[in-house]
């Protein structure tokens, strides 16, 4: 096409795709180019501010690794992750949350009352549940995959010091769908502001922080995935989350309990002589 102006070049666009284009190909393309094109059309985009969304693209590539993923950031920071999660959760289950770039896959087995705090200084948190599905059943055999930053704030992807699996645990639950175990009590942190994520933040007058977590994957056999975090109510961080995962029903509260209440068949039963924190929280999957 000889006659391509500001005006058709989004048409034009379309005219080049093969007829035997996949549709959902043609209608995501379609969509990305056609929003792409308005957008520098509105905001008459000046060559030095493509220039610019072009070294923004090429510093996420430069600083993406196997233990980083600036990429994955910028779609949680933008909204994006918690927009397409929102997209496609079950309203009959519990809300889904951001993946985020430091889960770690292969986590060793966590018992059932098993302990990921060790020897990391820090309040003692215990969380339990049940797995259930949408009628209220325990769902026998569900896998929960949980993870969170150690007390400095840090992923063990992020820290020398920390072993590969620090602060990881995969539990699989009984017949009755609970679940339990300790960890140390989650803290706020920041997510990596020292990339091309980072200057989008300073520039928009945005800060880095995230409200205190556990993550959790929790799989089914003939059950939806869910992948999820979970939030304390008194985090101050709670309704500024810099990737906006927060959802309502995903914000629990912890409860100071005296050692004499810790329970009994967990690996840190008889162990505990200072109070501890509670929290009960159950997840809920729907059918696949």
């Amino acid at each position: 096409m000889r006659s391509v102006t500001k005006d058709n070049i989004t048409d034009v666009f379309m005219g080049y795709l093969s007829k035997d284009t996949d549709p959902r190909m043609r209608e995501i393309m379609g969509s990305l180019v056609r929003h792409l094109h308005d957008f520098a059309r509105e905001t008459n985009l000046t060559h030095n501010e493509w220039r610019a969304g072009i070294a923004f693209l090429e510093g996420c590539a430069a600083v993406e690794s196997a233990d980083r993923h600036e990429f994955v950031l910028a779609s949680d920071v933008l909204g994006l992750s918690s927009l397409v999660d929102m997209l496609h959760s079950s309203p009959e289950a519990t809300s889904s949350s951001v993946l985020g770039p430091f889960h770690v896959s292969g986590a060793p087995a966590l018992p059932f009352g098993g302990d990921m705090k060790r020897h990391y200084g820090g309040p003692v948190l215990l969380t339990e549940g049940v797995i259930r599905d949408v009628e209220g059943n325990p769902i026998a055999g569900a896998e929960l995959d949980i993870w969170q930053t150690a007390p400095n704030g840090m992923y063990a992807s992020q820290d020398e010091e920390q072993d590969t699996y620090s602060f990881h645990g995969l539990m699989t639950v009984g017949d009755d769908g609970r679940y339990a175990f300790t960890t140390v009590k989650p803290v706020e942190y920041t997510v990596p502001s020292d990339g091309p994520v980072g200057d989008i933040l300073r520039a928009c007058g945005r800060h880095p922080w995230r409200p205190s977590h556990l993550h959790f994957i929790v799989k089914a056999p003939g059950y939806r995935s869910l992948v999820t975090e979970i939030f304390p109510d008194d985090d101050p961080y709670l309704d500024q989350d810099t990737v906006f995962g927060v959802r309502d029903d995903l914000v629990m509260t912890y409860v100071e309990r005296p050692a004499s209440e810790f329970p009994d068949g967990m690996e840190l039963s008889g162990k505990i002589t200072k109070p501890f924190l509670h929290v009960n929280f159950d997840v809920t999957l729907a059918r696949d």
